[in-house]
This record gives C-alpha cells, structure tokens and sequence, in this order.
C-alpha cells in the first residue's frame, strides 16, 4: 500500500513539475516578445535546470541570446536545438546567422571520394536502427535456407539461395554500418568556445608554445583530454591543445 501511495506522489509530482515548466517557458516567451531577453533566458535555464531538454526551447534560448550578441551562447543552444531536430530550416538559417558574428574563419575541409560515400551512408541511420536491419536480415536468410533446404523444385530453390545470400549480405553490411556508424559517434565530440580568446597551445601545459588563438563561437572537436586540457581539432586540419574552461561541449 505504502508503494502504491508512493506511486501516486511521484506521478502527481512529474504532473507539477510538467505544469510548472510549462508556465515557466510561457513566461519566457511573453518576456521575449517584450524585448526582455536577459529575463527570458533566465525563465529558459530554469526549465534547464529541471532537467527538461526540447529542440524549442534550446530555440529559444538561442534566439534570446542572439539578440543580447551573446555569441558563445546563441551558438551553443542552437547547435543543441539542432541535436535534437537535425532537419529544421530555421534552426539552421539562425544558426548560419549566429556563426557570422564569430571571428576565427575557418575553411572546411570536405569529404571527398569512397570515405564520403561510405560516411554519408552510414549516417543515414541511427546505430539502433542498422541494428534491427541486420537482426531482419538474419530472419530472412533463415526463412530463405530453411526454404531452400526443404524445397524439392529446382527453380523454387534456385531462387531461394540467391535471395538468402542477399539477405545475409544486408544483415553483414547492416552490421558493420551499426558499428562503424557507433564508432562515428564516440569520436564526434564537438563543442563551443566560450573565452574572449583562447591561447591554443602545442602541448598540455601553460608553459608550451602558442600555436594559434580562437575566440568565442567556434565551433571545435575534442579528441583527447588530460587533466585541465583538451587536444582539440578545427575543420581546417588544425590540432593543438586548449584550456577545458575555454571551452563547452556539446554532448555530455
């Protein structure tokens, strides 16, 4: 009984606490349409802080942001909005608007040849959904052998091993794409510098030499990390080593 009380309490609970942050991104939007960016971000982090994620309300923040020239900010929260709804036209437009107020220009080495084929195709699906191509493909070899193995018509069986080669073919490849495509996202660890300007250095420590500084907005990725610093890498090929206060990351 004493569970089942306990039960309600949290459901009643999680029912408030949706009410209140509702109330609360109602709030900030009426302070935005007032032109009170400051107050509105502040209402925005509070659904923050109760742990409340949506590609609107990071949106928001970002626009509330833009308008104060936070540039750091506006950036980060639209590239989080963009995390969670990839194909918004509007979440990119502003963002494209956002990253024209940054300093550093940097050029983006693109994808060319077999590695941006297999790339782009890989990132058509999520890790969990090669997954499942792969388990249906698995089902449909041992539907198609079982047929072949049992089938006494020689067209019928014909037909069958070839369809289960195919079968097994796509589960492998799905296979090795859900692993690939996991691996993808393990290295892709992206994230937004926050100082003024940053001193990247060419090893781990104060005392090294500068390489070159970035300022707030740019967008980097962090491909190591020890003690207080981050080895870090730029569209353009550039690597060097970067204070972790300078810096916030885009996933957890």
């Amino acid at each position: 009984m004493k569970q089942f009380f306990f039960f309600i309490t949290i459901l009643c609970s999680l029912q408030l606490l949706g009410q209140s942050n509702t109330a609360l991104f109602n709030e900030a939007n009426e302070l935005y349409n007032k032109g009170k960016y400051a107050e509105a971000i502040d209402k925005y982090r509070a659904i923050l802080d109760h742990d409340v994620h949506s590609s609107e309300l990071y949106f928001n923040l970002a626009n509330a942001n833009y308008k104060l020239n936070n540039i750091a900010p506006s950036i980060y929260y639209y590239e989080k909005a963009l995390q969670l709804d990839p194909n918004d036209e509007d979440i990119k437009n502003n963002l494209a608007f956002a990253q024209n107020m940054t300093i550093d220009a940097i050029d983006n080495i693109p994808e060319v040849g077999l590695n941006k084929f297999i790339n782009n195709t890989v990132r058509l699906y999520h890790t969990d959904i090669w997954a499942y191509i792969s388990v249906v493909g698995v089902i449909c070899f041992v539907m198609l052998f079982l047929m072949y193995h049992f089938s006494y018509e020689t067209r019928k069986k014909r037909t069958a091993f070839v369809f289960s080669l195919v079968a097994i073919s796509i589960a492998v490849l799905s296979l090795s794409s859900a692993f690939y495509r996991n691996a993808l996202n393990k290295k892709d660890r992206p994230a937004i510098v926050f100082a003024k300007e940053s001193k990247v250095k060419s090893e781990p420590n104060v005392r090294s030499e500068e390489s070159f500084r970035l300022h707030e907005g740019t967008k980097l990725q962090v491909i190591d990390t020890i003690g207080n610093w981050s080895e870090i890498k730029l569209a353009d090929g550039k690597t060097g080593w970067i204070s972790n206060q300078d810096i916030k990351m885009l996933k957890p």
